[in-house]
């Protein structure tokens, strides 16, 4: 069965992260899954899953550099939400800014910085789904 929403994230270390996403998911009966590929580590991976892929919303959950939520949305038709963790030095600023100041053609829809953030993204993924 197709997810209603495919969440990516970088490492398996980002998965503790994903808590109130995944929780406010539950909430709404909206399905997903959580997939790892990263855009600097295993990029081919990463496009390969793209192509085949069947979902109605990606969310992409990074930190640091920020280049996952850029690269799927460069790739896919459906919505890209983007969610800046909080690690690094700068705690999250430097995803977060990644995240928002894309080229034009590579829409994302960037939430705010933490737990606020990931919940954020669950409630935008029920309003695109009508839930």
């Amino acid at each position: 069965m197709e997810k209603e929403v495919t969440v990516i994230i970088g490492s398996p270390n980002d998965k503790e992260h994903l808590l109130p996403l995944e929780e406010k998911l539950n909430e709404l009966n909206i399905s997903y899954s959580v997939e790892v590929y990263s855009a600097h580590r295993n990029l081919p991976e990463l496009l390969e899953f793209l192509k085949t892929n069947k979902t109605k919303i990606y969310v992409t959950a990074a930190g640091l550099a920020a280049a996952l939520p850029g690269v799927v949305a460069s790739q896919v038709k459906e919505p890209v939400i983007g969610v800046p963790i909080c690690v690094g030095t700068l705690n999250g600023i430097d995803a977060l800014l990644a995240i928002l100041q894309m080229p034009k053609g590579v829409p994302i829809a960037t939430m705010g910085l933490g737990k606020q953030g990931m919940i954020n993204a669950a409630l935008l993924c029920g309003r695109i789904l009508n839930k």
